[in-house]
């Protein structure tokens, strides 16, 4: 998700547990072959040998149109050692669909299945490549069409955004497409969209029949959301009784290192320009699920000055401190 789930959120949010692999946001391909440092500089977990520093695995993701400089760029990636490549049949920007990328090549499957087939044939066969696609570009009509011509360039992965890019956010997302879809390939699909609980995965995995489901806004939202859906599917595969539970995995008290090592690396990772807008960028999400950073929210709003979010940061550290020392 370009500008949130970058380098820095991906490192924090995979401390809390229970994630798999990380996808990184999109890195534009058109015309030209990117050096190495481009792709290291949006995903810097290729110097730490392809994984975040909590150990987790991250694939890159390209997103471009034309097969043969993808195939080109593909290459180049690869040989810096992920774990493996993406192409994104999915982004509903105006600006990425205008230029007959993301979602927009959704309405051409004859093209999928070059892009795909030409990524493929660039990256070393032991590498995997996977896909993300959405379920249309103006309705679903051609959704298992699309999904089709993906396996057949050589995908071995799919990931389905249940909904199409006229959609864009909005709920609902039609997890019962994604069924269909898995129906008639034979490669893993992976469920994402409007999953922002536990309850809401479960669901997911009934009404889809998912392999694997991906996180995105839920996560940022609550830290804690994998390693509760793992907790509960786990539960549920032993028969368990799992009760729902609507309250966070991790409390905001548990949430404040996270937090304070997030600034950290905005701090030292991130143009001064957005480092406030930053954290203010997660509170945001975060405030959606505690009360407490609806509140920082509300503090930080008008903040520009790091130093000042500085001040305020050693400020809540020494309350916490207060708090389990009384305690």
């Amino acid at each position: 998700m370009e500008g949130l789930l970058d380098f820095v959120l991906r490192d924090i949010l995979t401390r809390s547990g229970g994630i798999d692999r990380c996808v990184s946001e999109f890195i534009r391909v058109t015309n030209t072959l990117l050096p190495a440092r481009s792709f290291e500089r949006i995903v810097p977990e290729l110097l730490n040998g392809g994984r975040t520093f909590a150990g987790v695995p991250v694939r890159p993701q390209l997103l471009g149109s034309d097969p043969s400089c993808l195939a080109d760029n593909a290459a180049v990636l690869a040989s810096l050692g992920p774990f493996g490549v993406d192409l994104n049949f999915g982004c509903p920007a105006k600006v990425v669909n205008r230029h007959g990328g993301g979602a927009a090549l959704l309405e051409d499957p004859e093209l999928l299945t070059r892009i795909m087939g030409a990524v493929r044939r660039a990256v070393p066969t032991h590498m995997p490549v996977s896909a993300k696609m959405r379920l249309g570009l103006h309705d679903d009509l051609r959704a298992e069409e699309c999904a089709l011509a993906l396996e057949a360039g050589g995908a071995q992965e799919l990931v389905v955004h249940a909904r199409t890019k006229a959609d864009a956010y909005r709920p609902p997302a039609y997890w019962e497409r994604i069924a269909d879809i898995r129906a008639v390939v034979k490669i893993p699909v992976i469920a994402n969209g409007e999953i922002w609980s536990v309850a809401d995965a479960l669901r997911c995995r009934e009404l889809s029949g998912c392999d694997a489901l991906m996180l995105g806004r839920g996560m940022v939202t609550d830290p804690g959301l994998a390693l509760a859906i793992a907790r509960a599917t786990r539960d549920s595969g032993q028969g368990t009784d799992h009760r729902v539970d609507a309250k966070p995995q991790i409390t905001w008290h548990g949430l404040q290192p996270l937090i304070a090592d997030f600034w950290k690396l905005v701090r030292t990772r991130l143009d001064r320009k957005k480092q406030a807008g930053r954290l203010k960028q997660w509170l945001n999400f975060l405030r959606q699920r505690y009360p407490q950073a609806e509140a920082a929210y509300l503090e930080l709003r008008s903040v520009t000055d790091p130093l000042e979010i500085d001040r305020w940061m050693a400020a809540q550290a020494l309350g916490i401190k207060r708090v389990t020392r009384d305690a």
